[in-house]
């Protein structure tokens, strides 16, 4: 919408230029008998040099003036002066040129408009009839420091829309800060209390409940290690988002915030974890590991984790392989699971945003990832992701 409204106001500023350059042109031509002696064929053309140079007002004004002061210098040298008449040139002329001073003093260099003020000046002192010479001095000189004074008042007002511009995005971006804040407490709050009881029940349930045998022991304890690991990840996410939400605030304490993304390094804990609970499964890693940048590794880790969370609860009880290969150039990683054994099974649309989550994921690094059912039965999710992820 704002390129369009500048589209058109240059529009139309460019119709008001020609217009008004056609009305300079129609003054000077049918009145350039009663100041020069112009031969009839000439007189377009002589017109035209005094009109015409105002059509590069916008455009190139240093270069309008430039052709209307050389048409200044040679008209009068060219053609005699009507009797009666001093100037040595038309009206329209002189208009022009005054025109061309203001707008080059307005657009062009300091550089230029020095050298156009000072030839102006010189051009007029030695032409113009009489003491005129001082007087036009003094006004061309007005003139110009009028079209410096509109120059530095338009970009003052640009530096200060400028200004406004980046405090505006300064707020806003202070204000999601903010919100980032508030949503960070607001998990803490939720997440952390639930998945801290979780901990508390599963450690505490062999010893509040009697004749808890072995294996359910062992269950439990595999239920609070994940929900250990699972809270200690939550609190570190959060951290960060507390670190960041408030810039101008962040002291020394923010160097003991670590980062809690997990990188390749955690692949077995998350394997182990997964066994833990009860699923058969089966894993291979193949290739060199290093120089898999850290965005990379967050992405495998975390479509391993979708992918292995969905066949606990698609395919619960079916066999999970799990292979990750680390090429030259990619890293490919492979979930497959068998056929259901209870439950819905893989097929079923549970209204969640696990496979479209992997998928952005996969993207963001460059990658790309398809899941679909396995043709014997069960599901497969296959992802290529590069080693490192272009700029």
């Amino acid at each position: 919408m704002r390129w369009t409204r500048e589209h058109g106001r240059g529009r139309w500023g460019t119709i008001a230029i020609v217009a008004v350059t056609l009305i300079l042109y129609a003054v000077a031509w049918p009145t350039l008998h009663l100041t020069h002696e112009v031969p009839v064929a000439l007189m377009p053309v002589v017109a035209a040099l005094a009109a015409w140079p105002f059509v590069a007002i916008r455009t190139d004004p240093a270069l309008g003036w430039a052709v209307s002061a050389g048409a200044a210098l040679a008209i009068p040298r060219a053609f005699d002066l009507v009797p009666g008449y001093d100037y040595p040139w038309q009206v329209v002329h002189i208009l022009v040129l005054c025109a061309l001073l203001v707008a080059v003093s307005m657009r062009a260099s300091l550089q230029v408009a020095g050298l156009v003020w000072a030839a102006t000046v010189v051009l007029f002192f030695t032409h113009v009839p009489g003491q005129d010479g001082w007087g036009w001095a003094l006004g061309l000189t007005a003139m110009a420091v009028f079209g410096l004074l509109v120059r530095w008042l338009v970009l003052s007002r640009r530096q200060l829309a400028r200004q406004e511009e980046v405090s505006e995005l300064e707020r806003a971006r202070r204000a999601i800060l903010e919100e980032k804040a508030r949503i960070a407490r607001d998990l803490h709050d939720i997440v952390a209390h639930h998945m801290s009881l979780v901990v508390v029940q599963a450690q505490s349930a062999p010893y509040r409940l009697p004749g808890v045998s072995e294996p359910v022991r062992a269950e439990f304890d595999s239920i609070g290690a994940t929900a250990r690991e699972a809270l200690n990840e939550v609190r570190g996410m959060l951290g960060v988002l507390r670190s960041d939400s408030l810039p101008d605030d962040r002291g020394a304490d923010d160097e003991r915030v670590q980062d809690p993304q997990p990188g390749l390094d955690r692949l077995g804990d998350l394997f182990e974890g997964a066994r833990r609970a009860g699923m058969v499964l089966s894993t291979a890693e193949n290739g060199d590991p290093s120089g898999v940048s850290d965005a990379t590794a967050l992405t495998v880790y975390r479509i391993l984790q979708e992918s292995l969370a969905n066949a606990a609860r698609h395919a619960s009880g079916a066999p999970v392989r799990v292979r990750v290969g680390y090429g030259p150039d990619e890293v490919s990683v492979t979930v497959c699971n068998g056929p259901r054994q209870a439950g819905p099974g893989p097929g079923d649309r549970s209204g969640g945003n696990g496979i479209r989550g992997m998928v952005d994921r996969a993207l963001a690094v460059g990658g790309h990832l398809v899941a679909h059912p396995a043709p014997g039965g069960g599901f497969e999710v296959r992802a290529q992701l590069p080693r490192v992820p272009a700029a």
